[in-house]
């Protein structure tokens, strides 16, 4: 029986799993999904092939672990416990709207759009691994209010659609097309709370809002 790594050991682990992940989602970008290869990855993380396939042994493999380590919920709490629509729909809006704003989020959704037509499983493994998990966390968020009594909501898949879509189309998607698509922190909370005011209005039993913050007014590019 080999003996545990030690924390020295697990830490150089991670350090390089962060290096490939880095490495193979640029080459994705510069020569798209079919031309990165492995060794290549390898050499731009500066690694040796064996430490690659140890962790990655396929790229399928790797691109998973792009798509996880995207989505992944770092220093946040669990889904937030029932009983307060506006509150919860904060915490859920506020993590959204940080995942989104990482450039690492950018990155993926380019690769997988760029690669849809040659490599669709990219786009399944996508949804299924990343964004499909988030959005469960939230329609199970929507239901639990629900059965706590404190919102009315008979279509919790379409709610939880309407409030993740009305932080995305502000804060991401433009992103995708206009380079210099720049959005304030004062901004970002502005539209979460704007987002959880539609929701309570729309869907609270009991409807107490939260104050409203005052924005910046909105300008074109870059000055927002």
């Amino acid at each position: 029986m080999s003996p545990a790594p030690s924390a020295y050991h697990q830490r150089v682990a991670q350090e390089k799993r962060a290096l490939i992940v880095r490495a193979a989602t640029e080459l994705f970008l510069e020569l798209g999904y079919d031309r990165a290869s492995l060794a290549r990855v390898a050499d731009r993380a500066g690694v040796s092939k064996a430490t690659l396939f140890k962790q990655f042994p396929t790229k399928a493999a790797l691109f998973d672990a792009i798509v996880i380590e995207s989505w992944a919920e770092k220093d946040v709490a669990d889904v937030p416990p029932a009983g307060d629509l506006a509150a919860g729909l904060t915490v859920l809006g506020r993590r959204y709207a940080s995942l989104l704003r990482q450039p690492e989020m950018t990155d993926l959704f380019r690769i997988v759009i760029a690669e849809l037509p040659r490599f669709p499983e990219l786009a399944k493994a996508h949804f299924a691994q990343g964004k499909l998990p988030y959005f469960e966390s939230v329609r199970s968020y929507l239901m639990a209010e629900t059965h706590a009594g404190t919102a009315d909501i008979t279509d919790p898949e379409m709610a939880a659609t309407q409030f993740l879509g009305m932080i995305s189309n502000y804060l991401f998607w433009p992103s995708l097309l206009l380079p210099d698509w720049t959005v304030t922190p004062a901004r970002t909370t502005a539209v979460v709370d704007e987002a959880v005011r539609t929701m309570v209005v729309r869907y609270g039993t009991d409807v107490q809002l939260p104050p409203r913050r005052r924005s910046a007014t909105v300008h074109r590019r870059g000055r927002r």
